[in-house]
């Protein structure tokens, strides 16, 4: 039998090291918000004719009126482009490989101007060599109704798991800690997945959007059924054995859930992986999030949430706490 318990302070340091990392990432560069939060338009370029760079197309973009555009490259010679939410644009997605159509909103002048500097103009308006893959436009009012809604989807779901978790584990003294406890495992592989992103956004631009919110969603269910699956063990244990030590019963049952644990993770990393090296670049953001949060959750069912039980359970908190309180009276009433 493994003695988790015993260790549990290295286990919760380590968590708080990196829940510090996040926090200043966080606090340093934030996140970068995708057009579903801040309102604007998205569309990808791809260029056939012509080898065209980032710079040189965020230089046309800026003649073209569009200083503020965000690049970001999305495979061989082609692009995703952001901008402010441009006026008069259809509003139904283009998938047209051939000639320009007509002009009838400002994307389709930006395709025709890029088209006249990077592709091959033809006789007329035809011109060929940019084809424009995707579009898609937000106004601020809907964004800020998508952002409203994503955290309240974020505290419900935080709301719904401590109570069931409560109700689930009420058999036993102070049933509230077990759901208390995976909250905060929760909130921890949350937080790395935004200090990850944080860092990802300063270095690589990399935004978040409504998939995102999905993903936080999922990893926050897959935390919780790995989190509960240890919570469940221990409830057969000291149902079985009432007098067993508590340490003792969280040691044995984390011991013997470990291999499923990390079994089940496993697998689900090895999908998500596949998945990035063979899937599109619109769900690497999603796929990211998902292998940065099952890693982080399960780490958070067996080094935060049965240690924070534990440490509840056996009032560390609080016996530090007057340790410290104690420590500063004493250096109150010592001479100088």
């Amino acid at each position: 039998m493994i003695d988790f318990a015993g260790k549990r302070w290295y286990y919760i340091a380590v968590s708080g090291v990196l829940f510090v990392i996040a926090a200043v990432c966080l606090g340093i560069w934030g996140l970068q918000p995708g057009i579903e939060f801040t309102s604007g338009s998205s569309f990808t370029f791809e260029f056939s004719d012509k080898t065209v760079s980032q710079q040189a197309l965020r230089d046309e973009l800026s003649t073209l009126g569009h200083s503020e555009a965000r690049i970001q490259g999305a495979g061989s010679n082609t692009f995703l482009v952001r901008t402010s939410e441009l006026q008069g644009a259809p509003p139904e997605t283009s998938t047209d490989t051939g000639p320009v159509p007509t002009v009838s909103g400002e994307i389709d002048r930006i395709q025709s101007a890029l088209c006249q500097k990077f592709g091959t103009p033809g006789e007329g308006e035809a011109c060929t060599g940019v084809n424009r893959k995707d579009f898609s436009t937000v106004s601020s009012t809907v964004s800020s109704e998508i952002g409203r809604n994503a955290t309240f989807a974020v505290i419900a779901a935080a709301v719904a798991i401590l109570i069931y978790i409560s109700i689930s584990f009420r058999k036993l003294p102070r049933p509230y800690l077990y759901g208390a406890s995976a909250i905060i495992a929760v909130l921890h592989d949350a937080f790395i997945v935004l200090g990850v992103f944080a860092i990802l956004g300063e270095v690589r631009g990399t935004e978040v959007d409504t998939a995102f919110i999905t993903a936080i969603l999922t990893i926050i269910g897959f935390s919780v059924h790995d989190t509960i699956v240890v919570y469940d063990r221990i409830r057969e244990t000291i149902l079985h054995d009432p007098y067993i030590p508590f340490e003792e019963a969280v040691n044995a049952s984390m011991t013997q859930t470990l291999a499923r644990s990390i079994n089940t993770s496993l697998v689900v990393v090895l999908t998500v992986v596949a998945m990035l090296l063979i899937g599109g670049s619109t769900i690497q953001n999603f796929l990211l999030v998902l292998l940065i949060g099952v890693i982080s959750g399960t780490y958070s069912s067996i080094g935060i949430a049965s240690q924070l039980l534990v440490a509840f359970e056996q009032n560390d908190f609080g016996r530090f706490w007057k340790r410290l309180r104690g420590r500063g009276s004493d250096a109150e009433v010592q001479p100088v």
